[in-house]
């Protein structure tokens, strides 16, 4: 069992990762109806993943006889002026989540909780490519500019984008 302390704080996470779904499926949709289907789906994919990334921790917590309390999601924005500055909030926002998995790591340490802390170097890892990704799009899409042909050819190319479900399990 985890402490008290440490519970509520991963509840916490749970709430976050689900928001962050939340937040992808909103650019997805906003994709979608701009025509832009690849990066629509570019979103979606991140969508899943971060319930992966959420159920992850759900199982975690059920696995080590603790309690799951999933709280409300808050609203997220419905639309974007542009590719650019949906892929720099995503980038921000992946910062965000970097700082909270690294203060969970640093609350295990804290209890001397080590199994959690072995749990949570999946998250720093996953992180790690989160924002790498996030700057890669960003990079991208400043080469690109307007240029409508390197914005259909990334569309189409992100259209190709899979999921590939996360291991959910406890263990890892």
């Amino acid at each position: 069992m985890v402490s008290k302390k440490l519970e509520k704080a991963i509840n916490e996470q749970i709430n976050a990762e689900f928001w962050s779904a939340y937040l992808y499926l909103s650019m997805s949709a906003h994709f979608a109806n701009e025509g832009l289907d690849g990066f629509a789906n570019w979103f979606h994919v991140q969508f899943q993943e971060e319930q992966d990334h959420a159920i992850k921790f759900m199982n975690y917590l059920i696995a080590k006889g603790n309690k799951v309390e999933l709280k409300p999601i808050e609203k997220v924005e419905t639309s974007w002026e542009s590719l650019l500055k949906a892929f720099e909030e995503t980038l921000a926002h992946e910062k965000v989540v970097t700082g909270l998995i690294h203060d969970l790591v640093g609350l295990a340490r804290s209890e001397n909780d080590y199994s959690t802390e072995n749990m949570l170097q999946w998250y720093v890892n996953e992180q790690v490519e989160e924002e790498e990704t996030a700057q890669s799009m960003i990079d991208s899409l400043k080469l690109i500019g307007d240029n409508g042909f390197g914005i259909y050819t990334m569309d189409k190319e992100l259209g190709q984008r899979t999921h590939e479900p996360v291991d959910t399990s406890a263990t890892d």
